[in-house]
């Protein structure tokens, strides 16, 4: 079955951060994936502090504001706390588990980041390389500048051409085409980008749409990833599912993450949900907006920027990999000087104060965006409580991880709940966690 989400905004949304200035723990530590749970004091966590994490969530669920959540905490690749809540299907009354499997959606973006990161090690494409070099039909793409005087689309040519750079860190021009309402927006849904039978039908299409604005001079959450994922397939010769499998999933140990649902995991696949701000609690989805077969196939146009499931463990081991600098229990991934060119801000500087952003995410000083996730490269300056370099996203049901390499901290947090929606689960988890981190010397 081809990937068709309903609401391909469920491709994107959200994101969040904060911060407190610690002493930097070792840079790029090799710690381990042992899942084991140890006393949140061994590494400077207070076990009463973490309580109100606990009770958060609890409270969450009890209101039925989310059906239920995974949440695991980390420091120094140590797990200090892991705990489940609520249900993993409303309907059914099943438990939520540990070994749960979430939709990620717009949390598969780093994933695909990673994986051009790997091709960049290889020598196979370059930041300042132009898109075009890897995607020729993407050579003519003209640029919106509004309408003419008989309201037909005024195109003229880039500046430049958009580069490789652009494209990871959404200042390319492109669009997602569901959040904004310009001509160029309405042409990528009338397009179908995410109804072709394969990843050259979404750049067939593409290369016919032009450029919100000129390369550089904006910043919009967009189906860039999905033209990484293109170029994925393009400079391996493999399928993007394929390639994750070989050189992310499987040396990580990521046993259920991929692009579907085998039938003999789905029992554990979590019911999906929608917030209903008339009652604030989550109800069943809009009829039409989720397929009820959806993830039960291999995808042939597998998405890299919203189409990856996992266990919160299989996150985890990616999210501790970045964190180690690009390993994980000997399994080397990309380098720690890869994890910092991909973790450091490439917005620039006079794009941080015009408002852009998506969701929670809000695009400020401190607060800018890397290749495939966001950076706080300065969080006091954004009002966040993490330590500097600390990177992040979310998704649009409402999964969150942050990675804090200052004090070495992983959380990774797992929900099921379409449109937002309160309470803000990820903002206030990272107020929580480090409120509970009294000890960050230790």
């Amino acid at each position: 079955m081809i990937y068709r989400p309903s609401c391909a905004a469920a491709l994107a949304l959200c994101l969040a951060a904060p911060a407190f200035a610690q002493k930097p723990a070792p840079a790029a530590a090799h710690h381990a994936s042992d899942i084991t749970v140890v006393s949140p004091e061994s590494v400077g966590f207070s076990s009463q502090r973490l309580e109100r994490l606990h009770a958060l969530m609890q409270e969450a669920t009890d209101k039925k504001e989310i059906a239920g959540a995974v949440t695991l905490l980390a420091r120094h690749g140590k797990v200090v706390d892991y705990r489940v809540y609520g249900k993993r299907d409303l309907a059914s009354g099943a438990a939520m588990t540990k070994d749960t499997i979430f939709r990620d959606y717009s949390m598969t973006k780093p994933v695909t980041g990673v994986a051009m990161m790997i091709l960049f090690e290889e020598g196979k494409w370059l930041p300042n390389d132009t898109i075009a070099k890897y995607i020729p039909e993407f050579a003519h793409l003209k640029v919106y500048a509004g309408q003419n005087e008989d309201g037909s689309m005024k195109l003229v040519d880039p500046v430049h051409p958009p580069t490789m750079r652009e494209l990871m860190s959404h200042t390319a021009g492109f669009t997602y085409g569901f959040f904004g309402n310009t001509p160029v927006d309405k042409m990528v849904r009338d397009a179908q980008v995410f109804q072709q039978p394969n990843l050259q039908g979404l750049i067939d299409k593409l290369a016919k749409i032009p450029l919100l604005y000129q390369p550089g001079e904006g910043w919009t959450y967009s189906l860039s990833m999905d033209i990484e994922g293109y170029i994925v397939e393009k400079l391996s010769g493999q399928s993007l599912p394929n390639f994750m499998r070989d050189h992310i999933f499987t040396p990580l140990a990521m046993k259920d993450a991929g692009f579907y649902v085998p039938a003999d995991k789905r029992s554990r696949f979590a019911a999906n949900y929608w917030w209903d701000p008339k009652t604030n609690t989550v109800s069943a989805q809009p009829q039409g907006f989720v397929s009820p077969h959806e993830y039960d196939e291999q995808p042939t146009e597998a998405s890299g920027g919203g189409g990856l499931v996992s266990t919160i463990e299989d996150y985890y081991r990616f999210a501790q990999m970045m964190g180690n600098g690009g390993e994980l229990n000997g399994k080397r991934i990309v380098s720690p000087a890869t994890v910092k060119l991909m973790t450091s801000n490439h917005v620039p500087e006079p794009l941080l104060t015009k408002g852009f952003g998506i969701g929670s995410q809000q695009i400020r000083p401190g607060f800018g965006y890397g290749f495939n996730c966001a950076v706080e490269y300065n969080p006091q300056e954004a009002n966040l409580p993490d330590g500097k370099g600390t990177f992040l996203w979310d998704g649009a049901a409402g999964t969150w991880f942050w990675v804090d390499p200052t004090n070495d901290v992983v959380f990774v947090g797992m929900i099921q709940r379409m449109g937002g929606g309160n309470p803000n689960l990820q903002y206030l988890s990272r107020s929580i966690v480090y409120g509970a981190l009294v000890d960050p010397a230790k």
